[in-house]
């Protein structure tokens, strides 16, 4: 229920902003299942708000089971000044099986004159839950002293329209690296530790809605390429983690509001 209604006010937040909203249904190839993205940017005079939220369905048969959520703003109150391009940034990231982290820092935007190509570099603090489960824990048994050695974050993002002077052809995407220690067991029992992690999602988006009368109507996809990242839930509803890089594509429809 609590899921429910977490859902349901982004859902009210973003269309009572007017702001550019999204919804994609994608098929992922290597899990095969569907996903069920919302998305939501908004510009304005202190800065902007980004959020998306993931919903997996693994289960056919009885709805939606787990999801991820990303909220983060960027506050900039000096747009007009020689310093515009530079905000401060906060986020927070977190969701069913998945850790939670609250994230600080500063991100800088470059951009053409149009705005049709736009790259933003991020440079974050990342604070991970975990800590204090870890103090806890017996010296001699825990698997790590700190959930991450470094606690920092780098991102970007960037999205490019009308690629190769094809009107509603977008690329667009992000990558992300950050220190988080993780444990791997493989078939056998054998346990190995890893302290960094990597996911890049880049999307390629067709306007071929605009052909016919229907500009909101998009289709493509993305590619995941991700390395040493928990991974997500299988049709067969386990959750899998993977070490090393795994590659995923996908492939759906996106409706923009």
């Amino acid at each position: 229920m609590k899921k429910a209604l977490f859902i349901v006010a982004l859902v009210a937040t973003a269309f009572c902003a007017n702001a550019q909203v999204n919804i994609q249904e994608q098929y992922d190839f290597n899990r095969e299942h569907l996903t069920t993205t919302l998305e939501m940017f908004k510009m304005d005079d202190w800065g902007s708000t980004f959020f998306f939220t993931d919903i997996y369905h693994p289960d056919k048969l009885n709805g939606p089971t787990g999801y991820y959520t990303e909220i983060a703003r960027g506050l900039n109150f000096w747009q007009n000044t020689k310093l515009g391009a530079l905000s401060a940034h906060v986020e927070w990231n977190g969701g069913q099986f998945a850790s939670n982290a609250w994230l600080f820092g500063a991100e800088y935007l470059l951009h053409s004159k149009d705005y049709r190509y736009t790259l933003t570099l991020e440079v974050l603090y990342k604070r991970i839950s975990g800590q204090k489960d870890l103090d806890k824990m017996d010296p001699a048994v825990r698997p790590w002293d700190k959930v991450s050695d470094v606690p920092l974050q780098f991102t970007i993002v960037w999205g490019c329209a009308d690629i190769f002077g094809a009107k509603g052809l977008t690329f667009s995407g992000f990558a992300d690296f950050w220190w988080e220690n993780c444990a791997w067991t493989d078939p056998e029992g054998n346990t190995t530790k890893t302290s960094c992690v990597f996911i890049s999602e880049p999307q390629l988006w067709y306007n071929i809605g605009s052909l016919f009368g229907c500009p909101n109507l998009n289709i493509g996809g993305e590619v995941e390429f991700a390395y040493n990242f928990a991974g997500g839930w299988r049709s067969d509803l386990e959750f899998h983690k993977n070490k090393g890089l795994t590659v995923a594509p996908a492939a759906g429809i996106k409706w923009n509001f």
